[in-house]
């Protein structure tokens, strides 16, 4: 556990080799992406940690929601808790908004990012981001109306995630509905996609930490924003459909950096549903395979 401002964070940590910190999509805790870690352990010691208000991290105010700007906070102290050195992070969803977050931010903390279909809407043109922030408030309202069997069928078109056809690796147990996952959801849904809809990161703060895109520049990062040196991977799954939301966004931040979108296997949930065929994606990117 480590005490942040308002909040106390549970974290894991597991394997050998250079840090990498996972920052969770959805309603993910340090356990969501367990048999990812399972295939990286080997090769990095992976850093895994519920969101402030999910699972065993315990809010001073619970009916207090978080921004963007507070989860990047949350993982920056988590990092330098326990690194001296830049380190690798994989950001999923809305992990990879809280390590752009981080990015601007504190841009010394991050050697590479690889941030795989971020839920930005501020990356999008106007019409389009106004489309998609609407089709956000909608599944709130949806939830708040008929619970979570009818906010899952509208995320699921929104994220381009087909629950019936999804293709899985062999021998994957399926996380259970357990009632920790249905408060976590409760929470996502209620306060953190209020946070991705008032979310306002400027793209040209994002555009500037990266300089040339080049992972050698790291040695001039400093903790001020506007610094350049982290190198920033634009993911996407290979399966999630071209035009929505959480693809074109990352579409969008290939295109604000001027660097390719890089795909993953799988769709949006990638990281859970094709866990060794993302693990050596993911090796290949960070350049240790």
């Amino acid at each position: 556990m480590l005490p942040v401002p308002g909040a106390r964070l549970y974290y894991e940590v597991r394997g050998t080799g250079p840090l990498l910190l996972i920052s969770q999509s959805g309603e993910g805790d340090a356990e969501r992406s367990t048999d990812l870690v399972d295939h990286l352990a080997a090769d990095f010691t992976v850093l895994t940690y519920d969101r402030r208000g999910l699972s065993r991290s315990t809010l001073d105010d619970p009916a207090r929601p978080a921004t963007l700007p507070e989860h990047a906070d949350d993982v920056y102290r988590l990092v330098a808790d326990l690194a001296d050195e830049p380190v690798a992070m994989l950001g999923c969803s809305i992990g990879a908004v809280i390590g752009l977050h981080l990015a601007v931010r504190h841009p010394g903390r991050i050697a590479t990012l690889v941030a795989h279909e971020p839920v930005a809407p501020w990356l999008l043109p106007p019409a389009e981001r106004a489309h998609h922030e609407a089709e956000l408030r909608a599944i709130q309202q949806t939830y708040r109306a008929g619970g979570l069997p009818a906010a899952f069928a509208q995320i699921a078109q929104v994220l381009g995630i087909d629950p019936v056809n999804q293709e899985v690796e062999p021998d994957l147990m399926p996380q259970p509905m357990t009632p920790q996952r249905v408060a976590n959801f409760d929470r996502f849904i209620r306060h953190d996609f209020t946070a991705v809809v008032r979310d306002a990161l400027d793209p040209v703060r994002v555009s500037g930490i990266a300089g040339a895109n080049d992972a050698a520049g790291i040695a001039g990062a400093s903790d001020h924003a506007g610094s350049t040196g982290i190198r920033v991977v634009p993911a996407a799954g290979r399966t999630t459909p071209r035009s929505v939301f959480d693809h074109r966004c990352a579409q969008e931040l290939a295109l604000l950096l001027d660097t390719e979108l890089v795909e993953f296997p799988g769709g949006h949930n990638g990281n859970t549903t094709h866990p060794a065929a993302y693990a050596a994606q993911l090796r290949r990117v960070l350049r240790t395979e």
